[in-house]
């Protein structure tokens, strides 16, 4: 929601201007943000938690599997994402005996219960971030470069 500078309580919906935030276009109550919806939205969309979610969703990885599945991705945000998957119960943590020990991830159960959004994002994204258009999605303008020009 996005406030007027110096409006009172004046809300901007896309684009439309002057209703109060109880109000929409139509005069009606605005719906609120579901708190549960916002706060998974919020967990998943941190920096790398999709990808790592992704990745988790085609099978178990140990954590270099991980490493090397996201490039650009560090291990140390690496380790702190998975920590935080974890605690939310979204990935279990299990250490393999050798030397030296081995980490893999997996999913939950309440983290597999992700994969049909995970598996419909990934298809959105495909359509409309895809590879079409010189690795621009469908919808995308592209500016024209020096090499275009010339």
């Amino acid at each position: 929601m996005t406030k007027r500078p110096g409006a009172r309580d004046t809300v901007l919906y896309s684009g439309f201007v002057g209703a109060t935030s109880a109000e929409s276009r139509a005069g009606a109550r605005a719906a609120r943000v579901c708190p549960d919806f916002h706060a998974a939205v919020e967990l998943i969309g941190k920096r790398w938690t999709g990808a790592i979610l992704w990745a988790l969703t085609e099978r178990p990885h140990y954590f270099a599997e991980l490493s090397f599945a996201i490039p650009g991705l560090s291990d140390r945000l690496l380790s702190s994402r998975l920590r935080e998957l974890e605690a939310e119960g979204l990935v279990e943590r299990s250490v393999h005996a050798g030397t030296p020990a081995r980490v893999s991830y997996a999913l939950t159960e309440k983290g597999r219960a992700l994969e049909p959004a995970i598996r419909q994002l990934r298809a959105w994204a495909k359509r409309w971030n895809g590879e079409t258009s010189n690795g621009r999605g469908a919808g995308a303008t592209r500016r024209a470069s020096a090499r275009d020009v010339a």
